[in-house]
């Protein structure tokens, strides 16, 4: 087996800590990636601190991967050594169920098997990016294009899949009218992207404090959600609403945001749950909706767009010894946009 360091954290209370984890001799369809950088996901807080439900410590979180193969299975037939590549946020599916013949395996009926916090097909626990190596079946991993710096890279794993499939599916383009809420980490990926397929894009925000940045990334509006004349003066304006936030807000207020037939899609994952008034949908028929993370297909289709569009997110690096710090940042709100571990400092 194969020796990775790591950064592991032990309870939801505890600090991440120097650890040694072992990765699987390669099967005949892996491919054995040392990883570069690591994106810093909400969904790792969440997890890591217990907010989702039980979790088996301990821990190595980190699901945006970016990469080099070092070594292949003897039948791998995708990707060869020296390959730039990236692994998101799920690591095998059973292949099989409907959904994953679909190329949905996002939603794969006998259930995913996540980067890290899951259990493989070998009976083995997932342990995530926080190192310095991880395997996967070559079905799961995704090629970075070459312009796209792998540090840049790491976040589009989760982040830009997020945003990217539910404004795919809901046929964001020219003539449509996108609201985004929220502009962290996945907000103002969803303002570049949404912008590049052409739509006209508008940030709702608690406040108003980075209305540079959201006319930089490409939003044409910005409105502070603090401000109450924003949701009487934007009554019944857009078509599509991404939510991308992981708190509870008042979904009633945003879904009278929405025209006739707009819908309202939950990317982000708050850990209390939601409530709504049939009354916002039933109206102008509305919908609400969610969206998880894109099948293997579609997340290569956003890499090679963002490639295209030069794309990229807003990242500040920092050394593993950092990653508790930057926990409490993001949980404050303090960072621009996105955190992304080197893993060489592990």
């Amino acid at each position: 087996m194969i020796t990775a360091k790591a950064r592991a954290v032990d309870g939801p209370d505890k600090s991440f800590r120097v650890a040694e984890i072992k990765r699987r001799d390669l099967d005949l369809n892996d491919v054995l990636i040392e990883i570069k950088y690591a994106g810093i996901c909400h969904s790792d807080i969440h997890t890591a601190h217990g907010e989702w439900g039980h979790v088996h410590y301990p821990l190595v979180p980190g699901h945006e991967i970016a990469g080099i193969v070092t070594d292949v299975g003897a039948e791998v037939t995708k990707y060869k050594v020296g390959d730039r590549v990236g692994v998101g946020c799920m690591v095998d599916s059973c292949g099989h169920c409907e959904n994953c013949r679909k190329g949905e395996e996002q939603y794969c009926l006998k259930g995913n098997t996540p980067t890290y916090a899951g259990v493989d097909k070998y009976g083995e626990p997932t342990q995530g990016g926080y190192s310095t190596h991880i395997v996967v079946t070559e079905d799961f991993v995704v090629r970075i294009p070459d312009n796209i710096e792998l540090g840049a890279a790491a976040p589009l794993l989760c982040a830009g899949i997020t945003t990217y499939s539910p404004l795919n599916h809901w046929g964001a383009g020219p003539g449509k009218k996108i609201a985004v809420i929220g502009m962290g980490g996945l907000g103002h990926m969803a303002v570049k992207i949404a912008n590049a397929m052409g739509a006209e894009v508008t940030v709702l925000s608690q406040t108003l404090n980075k209305k540079e940045d959201g006319l930089q990334f490409g939003a044409s509006h910005y409105y502070a959600t603090n401000d109450a004349g924003t949701f009487e003066k934007l009554a019944g304006t857009f078509d599509l609403v991404i939510n991308t936030v992981s708190a509870k807000i008042n979904l009633d207020a945003y879904l009278r945001l929405l025209t006739l037939d707009g819908t309202l899609v939950n990317v982000g994952a708050p850990a209390e749950p939601l409530s709504l008034s049939v009354f916002s949908l039933i109206g102008h028929r509305r919908s609400f909706a969610g969206s998880m993370i894109g099948g293997i297909r579609e997340t290569q289709e956003m890499l090679n767009f963002c490639g295209e569009h030069n794309i990229v997110p807003n990242i500040e690096v920092i050394s593993a010894d950092q990653i508790d710090e930057a926990y409490k940042r993001v949980l404050a709100s303090d960072v621009k946009y996105r955190f992304v571990i080197d893993t060489s400092t592990m």
